[in-house]
């Protein structure tokens, strides 16, 4: 059986080394199937921290194809992605294409795939935010619509999925609850998490990150974020790791950051080290929320909404957009309350092991 992954940013590769992992175990324990991985990294997002190094201290394989394609607006980079998975697909000729989430590479492999009559498995289906000014929302409902197969995270995402009228759907199967890959990998790279270097931390820290268009193009929305921030920091230190595009808006806007303790973008294993080590997470990520979750950290997501409403629902995590006065409150009541995390809410680890044993029909 030959597989061709289809990826475009760091965290799908994070995502993706998990199922590799799996599909490579599979094949030293099977003996009647074997499966052929190939991997496609369209060159979405350029990452400096996507070096060799990189593949290998997180035990990913490297990409067998790069496409380079990156920087342009998301129809052209669509287009021009499709043209070339394409290309790799009619060369490849693969049983199935993975993807993964709601980048424009997941789509693009989607449809490209599609168009060829070859089986498509999506990863991590059925999530909605219900916000269609989001790209990443057409992204997935759109990807959803021509898979084969739906690999959904959560009973939510199943759900989202029966209410659009999965049963259908002519090329689609039922949705699967398999689990989420994410956790498999948390789980994975907690023994290989590594604090950050020449980093000043006191004992007892939060972690925060900005990066939605939503909070750092909006002057009012980031200088209310910073705003808490600064506040929370007189009481304990706050590590905020900013690119350098946000750091340059906050400067351009006058939003002093001094108080705070900012640092560059930091790797995958770094960012793992910071958040086992804080006592809360306040956040504009949608992976951060679960990884909060994952090492059972109390989280606040400074959006108007989210995808892992399940977190919301247990109590650990706490919506509450940009309001300065929401972000404190949300924070001295997780602060003083005592919190379950059940991680059964995402599978308990087994995800990536479950999807191959479905695509080989071990189910």
């Amino acid at each position: 059986m030959k597989i061709v992954t289809i990826l475009g940013a760091r965290p799908q590769f994070i995502k993706a080394g998990t199922v590799s992992r799996a599909i490579r175990e599979f094949n030293q324990n099977c003996s009647d199937i074997q499966i052929d991985e190939v991997i496609v990294h369209t060159g979405q997002h350029y990452d400096a921290n996507m070096s060799d190094v990189f593949f290998e201290e997180m035990h990913i394989p490297k990409p067998d194809y790069y496409l380079g394609i990156g920087g342009n607006g998301h129809g052209a980079m669509t287009g021009q992605m499709l043209e070339k998975i394409e290309s790799v697909l009619l060369e490849e000729r693969p049983d199935w294409v993975l993807v993964y989430g709601d980048t424009n590479s997941t789509l693009a492999g989607a449809l490209a795939a599609s168009k060829q009559h070859i089986k498509v498995a999506h990863i991590e289906a059925g999530l909605r935010s219900f916000n269609m000014r989001m790209p990443e929302e057409i992204n997935r409902i759109l990807t959803d619509r021509v898979s084969t197969k739906l690999f959904c995270p959560t009973q939510t995402a199943v759900d989202n999925l029966q209410k659009e009228g999965i049963d259908n759907w002519i090329s689609a199967e039922p949705a699967s609850l398999v689990g989420d890959v994410m956790q498999d990998g948390a789980f994975y790279y907690d023994g290989l998490a590594v604090k950050p270097e020449d980093i000043a931390l006191t004992k007892n820290f939060v972690l925060s990150t900005i990066h939605r268009a939503e909070n750092t193009d909006d002057p009012l929305r980031l200088r209310q974020i910073v705003s808490a921030l600064v506040e929370i920091a007189s009481h304990q230190q706050v590590i905020l790791p900013l690119h350098p595009r946000t750091k340059k808006i906050a400067e351009q806007q006058g939003i002093d950051l001094s108080a705070l303790t900012v640092i560059g973008p930091v790797g995958y294993l770094n960012m793992v080290w910071l958040i086992k080590n804080s006592s809360c997470v306040l956040t504009d990520s949608g992976g951060l929320q679960k990884e909060a979750f994952f090492f059972e950290k109390p989280c606040i997501t400074l959006r108007d909404e989210t995808e892992w409403i399940e977190l919301i629902e247990a109590g650990v995590n706490v919506l509450v957009g940009a309001s300065k006065s929401d972000i404190l409150s949300a924070y001295n009541t997780l602060s003083e309350k005592s919190l379950e995390f059940d991680q059964a809410i995402y599978g308990g680890g087994v995800a990536a092991q479950t999807i191959v044993n479905h695509l080989v029909g071990k189910s």
